[in-house]
């Protein structure tokens, strides 16, 4: 069910009745020797006790029904023979058997003592024959639109990157408060991506919040809770910061003979403008813009689809932001390659191209022509969202802020004389791994 990062086996799962007849109550087995050894430990330092003390014996008894009943649904429908009993490790209550909560987590199970277990281990760092050096890093970006993780491992490429819209800004704009359902869905992928870390015994951790938590009142509330859920607290990063971030991932692959180069992350509640790099490899300006695709929806774009009226503000608004920017910071300017970053930018290479899924192949490196940005834009704004939806290369979920994103796009190349832009898939994440190392960037897949 589980591999580790050389493909031998973490987790096992078996048929709940055997060859000969024996039932068998529990499926789900911890057979890595590192994880085996590390939950070893943790028993015998009085892990039973301490876990039962800690989780909630509510929780403990709703995943003993779970788990009872997922076993249920794999016996013969003949209802013949001995049939097993019990929860987790063949128990109906309590906690008996750290291994087999912990083997039932990493496999995807809803076990709270397996949460526990995994959150203890990334804490105590139980196995001394794993340091951090010899574990893969992680980053997560927990932007205003969309929710991101990436998973690589010390100078190689990348062992997972997912993205989920959790649309954590919702409404920020105008009531500047993160929303009850916008954290609990940000939360929810949280939890998920912490168990991607566990199934990947990720050493270093390093968590972001942008935009929308910086516009944010109730930033610590979320702050918490995302703790409790990854192990680490999210760190708030400031435009500037958040820029350089995305720069370094972004210029990493490049040839440096190609630049300088203007670095245009599209987020949901800002864009980020980098220029460089400068003698010393960084950038040589960095301007955040309160535009992106989020904002730029919720202050202009009111009706489905937008009218005409709405559009020309956007884009007016969008242009002016813009301009002042370039005034304010002439090397912005200086750039020869715009580089494009973010979910907008992905969405428009798919597009163009009319993938029928996410390709990370064909769309990191390819190269958006400006006229071509204009026809989409105005295919996209020309529909409402459900037509959106059907436009081949659109993701469903990012039909209704798409408009947005691409206006900032095309302004954005409109305004820096920009009639191609290369789209890169490495952004931000990246950055944040590279910095995770102190060392060269991780290079991706």
């Amino acid at each position: 069910m589980v591999r580790d990062g050389d493909g031998d086996p973490v987790v096992i799962r078996n048929h709940p009745v055997l060859h000969d007849g024996t039932p068998m109550p529990t499926r789900y087995w911890l057979v890595g020797p590192a994880e085996r050894k590390a939950v070893d430990r943790l028993e015998a330092a009085g892990g039973v006790k301490w876990a039962e003390a800690e989780v909630p014996a509510s929780e403990v008894e709703a995943a003993h029904r779970a788990y009872a009943d997922e076993r249920a649904a794999a016996l013969p429908p003949d209802g013949r023979g001995l049939r097993p009993s019990g929860g987790v490790a063949g128990t109906r209550r309590g906690v008996k058997c750290l291994h087999a909560h912990y083997a039932w987590y990493l496999a995807g199970g809803p076990d709270p003592v397996g949460r526990w277990v995994a959150g203890r281990l990334n804490r105590n760092r139980l196995d001394p024959d794993a340091g951090d050096g010899d574990r893969p890093a992680a980053a997560i970006d927990c932007g205003t639109n969309s929710t991101r993780l990436l998973v690589a491992r010390p100078g190689g490429p990348a062992l997972e990157r997912l993205m989920t819209i959790t649309r954590l800004g919702e409404g920020v704009d105008r009531t500047g408060r993160l929303g009850a359902d916008a954290v609990a869905r940000t939360i929810a992928v949280l939890e998920e991506y912490r168990r991607v870390m566990d199934r990947w015994q990720v050493g270093a951790v390093r968590m972001t919040a942008t935009s929308a938590a910086r516009d944010a009142a109730n930033r610590e509330d979320f702050f918490s809770a995302a703790e409790a859920a990854v192990g680490v607290r999210p760190e708030l990063l400031a435009g500037d910061e958040e820029g350089r971030l995305s720069f370094s991932g972004a210029t990493a692959e490049l040839e440096p003979g190609t630049g300088p180069w203007l670095v245009v992350d599209i987020g949901g509640g800002s864009t980020e403008l980098v220029s460089g790099p400068g003698r010393d490899g960084g950038p040589t300006a960095v301007r955040s813009l309160d535009i992106g695709c989020v904002r730029l929806t919720e202050r202009f774009l009111s009706s489905d689809p937008p009218r005409p009226a709405e559009m020309e503000s956007a884009r007016r608004y969008a242009a002016g932001l813009l301009q002042r920017a370039r005034d304010e910071h002439p090397q912005l300017g200086a750039g020869r390659v715009m580089v494009g970053l973010a979910g907008t930018v992905a969405a428009l290479a798919a597009i163009d191209q009319e993938l029928p899924a996410y390709d990370r192949d064909r769309q990191h490196h390819y190269i958006l022509r400006r006229q071509r940005v204009d026809r989409i834009l105005d295919r996209l704004a020309g529909t409402d969202i459900t037509g959106r939806r059907r436009i081949p290369g659109m993701e469903a979920e990012r039909a209704g802020v798409i408009v947005g994103g691409t206006i900032v796009l095309t302004e954005t190349m409109a305004a820096f004389g920009f009639d191609e832009c290369l789209t890169s898939e490495a952004d931000i994440l990246d950055g944040l791994v590279w910095s995770t190392r102190g060392g060269p960037h991780l290079p991706t897949v």
